[in-house]
């Protein structure tokens, strides 16, 4: 039987990858730093544009690194980036979480950023990561988790967005809250030695909540996920509403507003 699938919410609109496209090493994978060292080859699964990819070749070089996304154009994006970056020992490929290119154990690291909130069976995804890591080596993996996500000013109309958000994830197939799941998936995948922890992104600084509130000001009316909400029953008003509160929200001097994040480490 094909593994099952779920749909990506987000899509690959400009003002998606204007977010993944700032993702590092350091502010998004910080949790497995501490277990990376030169010379370990390293599979990074759901890779998109390649940014934290390309952090992590730096770090585990001369180690074989190899980031896989299922969407053609976002690969040759990625393959374009590392290519001016001078890297040698990372390459790009398009891929399947479930039916992983590589032999079983071919790799010490396989990790996974904002990838099991968007599949199907985050479980058998886990279990084919395993697959693929040579024993003793390390799967990890980190996750939004949208009902712990907090700002101020409070702003009823982005309590339904959130909302919103989080039914469009689930009718997709996915799972929006995934990041306080991460333990018991990694369980259920068979994984018996798992540290799980939590870090957040916190986005005050004035030019922080500014980026923040206009990229889903924007992704809101015109990113997949403005298609996805109208195909469930939200309207066209309903998305600009919610886009004018993002607008405002981000005007407020005192605007602060969090990302919780769940992480888990687990020894193959």
């Amino acid at each position: 039987m094909p593994a099952p699938r779920a749909v990506y919410t987000h899509g690959h609109h400009e003002s998606v990858l204007r977010s993944h496209t700032w993702r590092t090493a350091a502010n998004s994978a910080a949790y497995l730093l501490p277990h990376l060292q030169p010379g370990m080859s390293l599979l990074d699964v759901g890779c998109g544009p390649g940014t934290i990819t390309a952090d992590l070749a730096h770090l585990v070089a001369p180690g074989r690194v190899v980031g896989m996304d299922t969407s053609e154009s976002i690969v040759a994006q990625a393959r374009d980036a590392a290519a001016s970056s001078g890297l040698t020992n990372l390459t790009f490929q398009t891929g399947d979480l479930y039916d992983l290119d590589h032999p079983d154990g071919s790799f010490d690291v396989v990790h996974a950023h904002q990838v099991l909130q968007h599949v199907a069976d985050p479980v058998g995804a886990l279990a084919a990561m395993r697959r693929a890591c040579r024993p003793g080596g390390v799967v990890a993996a980190r996750d939004s988790d949208y009902a712990t996500f907090t700002w101020y000013p409070e702003s009823p109309v982005l309590n339904e967005w959130r909302e919103l958000y989080r039914h469009v994830a689930a009718a997709n197939g996915g799972q929006p809250d995934a990041g306080r799941r991460l333990l018991s998936w990694a369980r259920q995948a068979g994984f018996t030695d798992v540290t799980a922890t939590a870090s957040v992104w916190c986005f005050a600084a004035p030019a922080d909540r500014a980026w923040w509130s206009g990229l889903w000001a924007e992704r809101v009316v015109a990113s997949a996920f403005a298609d996805h909400a109208l195909a469930y029953g939200a309207t066209r008003s309903d998305l600009q509403r919610i886009s004018e509160a993002w607008q405002e929200w981000g005007t407020h001097q005192d605007a602060w507003f969090t990302v919780v994040h769940g992480e888990i480490i687990c020894r193959a």
